[in-house]
C-alpha cells in the first residue's frame, strides 16, 4: 500500500521539474538585455583581471587599424596671405644710399713731431720739423716746416704749403708749393708727392720738387712706433733727399745728397706731450759730399738728441 502512493508523487515532481528547465532555458534563449537595469549592480572593476588582456594589446599590429575615422582640425587662415610680388619686395627692401661717413665741418690738427737740442760739433743746435692740416675730411690744406739753428744763427729753414685730397682711408696726394729760406738767398719750390699710413702702422712721405733755374728734387721719408709700453715708445725714422743738378751755393751736388737716420724714445705723460731722448746720424754722399768736404765740414756726423714732442 505504502509503495503504489509514494510512486505516483515522485513522478509527477520529475515531470514538473523537467518541464521548469525547458522553460528557464527557452527563457534564457529569449532574454532582451537591453531591458536589464544594469545601474542598480555595482561592479568592482579593482577586482577585475586585466591582465589576461595585456599581452594581446601589447602585439597589436596598430599598421592594420583604421583610423580614418578620427578628423584632424585644420586651421585656416580668415585673410588668405596674398602672393609677393616685385612691388612687395622692393617697398620691403628698398635700394640704400652710400654711407655718408664725410661731412662738412672744418677739423684741424698740428703736431710738432720734434723741437730738440742737438749736440753738434759746430756747437749747441736747436732743431724743429712740424706739420699740420686744417679743412674737412677729402680737401686739406697742409703746412709743414723744418729747420735748424746752430748758435743762434738760422743754418736751415724751409716752409710748405700743400693742397691735400684723400683717395683712399689711409692716402693723400698733395700738391703746393716749397719756400726755401735757408741756406743762402730764398728759392721757391713747386711740390707734389703722396703721404699715408702704410702696412704695421709706417707712415711714409714722397714728395718731388721742381725749383727755380729748372733744379729738382725729391725727399722720402718714414718714421715708425714701436710701443714698448703703453706710455714708452721708440721711434725709428728716415729722410733720404736726392738732388737733379748741382748748386754749390747752397752746398748741394746731383744724385743722392744726405740720408738721415734717428732713433728717439719718448714717454708719453699725456698723449698730446711727451719729452723724448735719442741719436740721430747724418751723412752726406756724391757731390754734395765733396762740397762738404771743400768747406771743411765733415760728411758724416752722429748726435745725441733730447726734446719734447706735442700735438694738438
Amino acid at each position: 500500500m505504502t509503495t503504489r502512493f509514494l510512486r505516483p508523487p515522485l513522478t509527477a515532481l520529475a515531470v514538473s521539474l523537467s518541464m521548469l528547465g525547458s522553460g528557464l532555458t527557452f527563457a534564457a534563449e529569449e532574454m532582451d538585455h537591453s531591458a536589464m537595469g544594469h545601474g542598480s549592480m555595482p561592479m568592482d572593476h579593482s577586482k577585475m583581471n586585466h591582465g589576461s588582456a595585456k599581452e594581446p594589446m601589447e602585439g597589436m599590429d596598430h599598421s592594420k587599424m583604421n583610423h580614418g575615422s578620427a578628423v584632424t582640425p585644420r586651421t585656416t587662415s580668415r585673410t588668405p596671405i596674398p602672393v609677393l610680388t616685385d612691388a612687395d619686395r622692393e617697398a620691403a627692401f628698398p635700394p640704400l644710399p652710400g654711407h655718408k661717413v664725410h661731412d662738412s665741418a672744418i677739423n684741424s690738427f698740428f703736431l710738432l713731431d720734434q723741437l730738440e737740442y742737438q749736440d753738434a760739433d759746430e756747437g749747441s743746435t736747436l732743431a724743429w720739423d712740424a706739420s699740420g692740416w686744417i679743412g674737412g675730411d677729402i680737401n686739406r690744406l697742409w703746412l709743414r716746416s723744418e729747420g735748424e739753428r746752430t748758435n743762434g744763427v738760422t743754418e736751415d729753414a724751409e716752409l710748405q704749403a700743400l693742397y691735400g685730397r684723400s683717395i683712399g682711408p689711409w692716402w693723400d696726394v698733395v700738391a703746393g708749393v716749397r719756400q726755401d729760406f735757408k741756406p743762402e738767398s730764398p728759392q721757391t719750390w713747386a711740390a707734389f708727392g703722396i703721404q699715408g699710413m702704410a702696412l704695421y702702422a709706417f707712415e711714409a712721405e714722397a714728395t718731388a720738387f721742381v725749383g727755380e733755374n729748372g733744379q729738382t728734387a725729391a725727399r722720402l721719408g718714414g718714421e715708425y712706433d714701436i710701443l714698448l709700453t703703453n706710455r714708452l715708445i721708440l721711434q725709428p725714422t728716415a729722410e733720404v733727399n736726392v738732388y737733379g743738378k748741382n748748386d754749390p751755393e747752397r752746398g748741394i751736388g746731383s744724385g743722392l745728397a744726405n740720408a738721415e737716420v734717428s732713433l728717439r724714445l719718448r714717454y708719453e705723460i699725456i698723449p698730446q706731450f711727451a719729452p723724448y731722448i735719442g741719436v740721430s746720424w747724418n751723412r752726406s754722399y756724391g757731390n754734395t759730399a765733396d762740397l762738404v768736404r771743400d768747406e771743411g765740414g765733415d760728411v758724416e756726423e752722429a748726435r745725441l738728441v733730447a726734446g719734447i714732442r706735442m700735438w694738438f
